[in-house]
């Protein structure tokens, strides 16, 4: 019984290499469309990749509250009351440092509380300058996001009361200027202060615009110290000063003047312990804070994880799009070899009536053409795999999308051709198989 169809194998591959230029073209479809599905897979699981590393980057269960400011051209907040409505504009302290500690101490599921000031600026050494971002932060930032230093320590509990004037530096600020020399222990000229560097952080491939929005920008380039050195040296923005006082007098007298930004932090990110009380946590700490400013919305609450995994979603709505278009050209491939089959069966009418003669069988003319399709599809399937594979790299090559071949992925394609091969030459195979011997070998 092998034997017998072996040799129907054989005459299947012979048939083949005879018709080389028409068997190619008949496998065309199956190879643009294998390596269409590779590529979208591809590109697909890369997409989902860059998302868990997002995530992985701007820590799991967090809260991010940032203030909203006013417009420089002096119009009103998103929580101030409408005076157009008759209503008076009520007061608020802006976003401080006591909401931070407030909100840790009320909310025993909050695990770690980050507060944040930034503040363009620039930095000195060796007669070298540039401008960089200062950020006055806890060490609670750094474990919200891993961020562990590839140098030195991070600040110490002194450093973080007394605001003493101390610096852990983003890579590139150390390539910068201690390319040649151990950074640690040097002191870099930030503003008006000398800034003494007690570690250097470890470089992070920061380049999506979600995880450089949760961050604050690109963090290889920063320079971090304690916050209460920022409140203490640099600026307070919750003190009185001369200048704000200007300001209040220029706004009661109708004169022009841009908008002072009151919130005393620029940002704060909360971790909560379970992802289950994210929106929760979320609702109840916008309704403390509101009372806390009374009643004045001056402060925006979002959670990135929610965030990505919608763009997540949507991703593979996305992909799931590609992926159906791109299968369509496998199934108009199937399509192609059907007809080639029934073409070919046409033709060689002569050739099915002589195999009967001689001692075929319907199953022996049914496994015949039915292995021409399944080798053309099989042989399509493999250069469509290979072309798929270099496609992807081309794709992340040239268009800097990351892209992911999975095993699974060659799998499923090579397996939806090999039996698209056997479906769609079926037909043909069992037309071939029904035609009656005698009117072949008439057949002219």
């Amino acid at each position: 019984m092998f034997k017998r169809y072996w040799h129907d194998l054989v005459i299947a591959v012979e048939a083949i290499q005879a018709n080389q230029l028409k068997s190619f073209l008949t496998a065309l479809g199956i190879i643009f469309g294998v390596a269409a599905v590779i590529s979208m897979l591809a590109i697909g699981n890369g997409a989902k990749q860059e998302i868990l590393e997002q995530m992985k980057m701007i820590g799991v269960n967090n809260i991010v509250i940032t203030p909203i400011v006013e417009s420089e051209n002096g119009s009103e907040s998103k929580g101030s009351l409408d005076e157009a409505n008759g209503n008076k504009k009520k007061f608020s302290p802006g976003l401080r440092l006591e909401d931070a500690s407030q909100i840790r101490d009320v909310m025993p599921n909050i695990v770690r509380v980050s507060p944040h000031i930034f503040l363009n600026s620039y930095v000195i050494f060796n007669g070298k300058r540039t401008s960089a971002q200062l950020e006055g932060v806890t060490n609670d930032y750094f474990e919200l996001f891993d961020y562990l230093p590839s140098k030195g320590k991070l600040f110490s509990q002194f450093h973080l009361q007394n605001g003493s004037p101390v610096c852990v530096i983003g890579s590139d600020i150390a390539v910068q200027f201690f390319n040649k020399e151990n950074p640690l222990g040097q002191y870099l000229k930030c503003g008006n202060e000398w800034l003494l560097v007690v570690g250097v952080l470890e470089k992070r491939n920061v380049t999506t615009s979600s995880v450089g929005k949760v961050m604050g920008g690109n963090s290889n380039q920063k320079i971090y110290i304690p916050i209460q050195t920022m409140l203490m040296r640099y600026q307070n923005r919750a003190l009185i000063t001369a200048s704000k006082l200007r300001g209040s007098e220029e706004e009661e007298e109708g004169q022009s003047s841009k908008a002072v930004n009151y919130n005393q932090l620029d940002k704060i990110i909360l971790q909560v312990d379970e992802t289950e009380t994210l929106t929760g946590s979320t609702g109840i700490i916008h309704r403390y804070l509101n009372r806390r400013h009374n009643g004045v919305d001056d402060f925006e609450i979002t959670v990135p994880e929610l965030l990505l995994k919608q763009q997540q979603r949507t991703k593979d709505i996305f992909n799931l799009v590609l992926g159906a278009i791109a299968s369509i050209s496998l199934i108009v491939g199937g399509i192609g070899i059907m007809n080639i089959m029934l073409a070919s069966v046409m033709e060689r009418i002569r050739e099915i009536g002589t195999r009967q003669a001689i001692g075929a069988t319907r199953k022996d003319i049914i496994v015949q053409f039915l292995a021409e399709s399944t080798l053309i599809s099989i042989v399509g399937g493999l250069i469509g795999v290979i072309l798929g594979s270099i496609l992807a790299h081309l794709i992340s090559r040239f268009a800097e999308i990351t892209t992911i071949i999975s095993f699974g992925s060659i799998v499923i394609s090579f397996g939806v051709s090999a039996g698209i091969g056997i479906i769609f030459g079926y037909m043909p195979a069992k037309k071939a198989a029904e035609r009656d011997p005698v009117e072949s070998l008439r057949y002219e």
